[in-house]
């Protein structure tokens, strides 16, 4: 076939419409068990009302939705009813265990079978690679550590002290939500946090995807969107911001049997650490191909992989987020088209 598309959150979704539109005979490949990607594993209580911007996806407008509705169910099926209207063919549940240059192919090894193509889209996101840091005794701890991609609300929490660790936005509104019940918590961040009272406009994402497209044309490992964004001055922030749940401290020093411990001496008992540490991008399966560059990432002009033409990352770095998915999808399908004719003409 032309082009394989691995996952189908937002950006590969985007890519496949795109695909059929520059009439390139393609296939999706996705390892869930349904449409939605990553929202299908939100947490229980994240509500639309606090899900930091949804744009549309190409063709279909997002209708704004109840605010109390929760997103794990809102976005996977906005999802579906996008595959529905495009008639895409999705493939699941595919698990890609590697991904191998066959000279004028690319070949596609999976749990159900190996898919040959003359090009490549991967969409695989970072859901499935939480990023856990590394402090000295970590393993010494008593309590609970869990990721943020574990956290499933508050209740597990009533009446414990927590430790949240990280300056993004899934640590502060999971932190929120924690100290209604818990008994004390505390929040820890690396860097001072950056709070923003403007609204996050279409040209201020454009502005933010392009400060993060900067890094992967160098070959570095790219910073999140929201990253350079700063956090937005929700009322629910403020509100944190006023009662001092939202009163950062520096990160510890070292982890010890029953909390935290800081170079000055201070320390804070814990019941739990969450993790709230980010994500890395999953993109083991392509190790075969060696793609990455000496400053540890993939470099990457606009989608196409500068090391292999052939190969197109989408939400990857600056399309990373759903203000960056549906132009990367319909860059990536551009690209190929030029690159299929091109080979074709030769």
């Amino acid at each position: 076939m032309d082009v394989v598309v691995i996952g189908a959150g937002q950006a590969g979704l985007s890519a496949a419409h795109f695909l059929e539109r520059a009439g390139l005979d393609h296939r999706v490949l996705d390892a869930e068990d349904g449409p939605g990607g990553a929202w299908r594993h939100r947490w229980p209580s994240l509500r639309m009302a606090t899900v930091h911007g949804v744009h549309d996806l190409p063709g279909t407008p997002f209708a704004a939705p109840d605010p109390d509705a929760p997103a794990n169910e809102v976005l996977p099926a906005y999802f579906a009813d996008f595959e529905r209207r495009n008639g895409l063919d999705v493939l699941r549940p595919v698990r890609v265990r590697a991904v191998r240059d066959l000279g004028e192919l690319l070949r596609v090894e999976t749990d159900r079978g190996s898919f040959d193509a003359r090009a490549l889209v991967n969409a695989t996101g970072t859901w499935t690679r939480p990023f856990w840091p590394r402090y000295p005794g970590q393993e010494l701890f008593r309590g609970r550590q869990l990721h943020s991609s574990q956290y499933r609300g508050p209740e597990e929490f009533a009446g414990r002290h927590v430790v949240v660790v990280g300056g993004g936005t899934s640590a502060v509104q999971q932190l929120l939500e924690i100290a209604r019940l818990a008994a004390g918590t505390t929040w820890v961040t690396r860097r001072e946090p950056e709070f923003s009272d403007e609204p996050f406009t279409p040209e201020l994402g454009r502005a933010a995807v392009a400060r993060v497209e900067e890094r992967v044309r160098l070959g570095l490992p790219p910073r999140s969107v929201v990253s350079v964004t700063g956090l937005n001055l929700t009322p629910a922030v403020r509100e944190g911001l006023r009662t001092g749940v939202l009163h950062r401290r520096p990160l510890f020093e070292r982890i010890t049997e029953d909390g935290v411990a800081w170079a000055d001496g201070g320390r804070r008992r814990a019941d739990a650490i969450l993790w709230a540490t980010g994500f890395r991008a999953a993109l083991d399966h392509l190790a075969p191909l060696r793609l990455r560059a000496p400053g540890g990432g993939i470099e990457v002009d606009g989608t196409r992989v500068v090391a292999d033409p052939r190969v197109h990352l989408v939400g990857y770095g600056p399309s990373a987020s759903t203000v960056g998915a549906s132009r990367a999808g319909r860059a990536a399908a551009r690209e190929i088209r030029s690159l299929l004719d091109r080979s074709r003409a030769a």
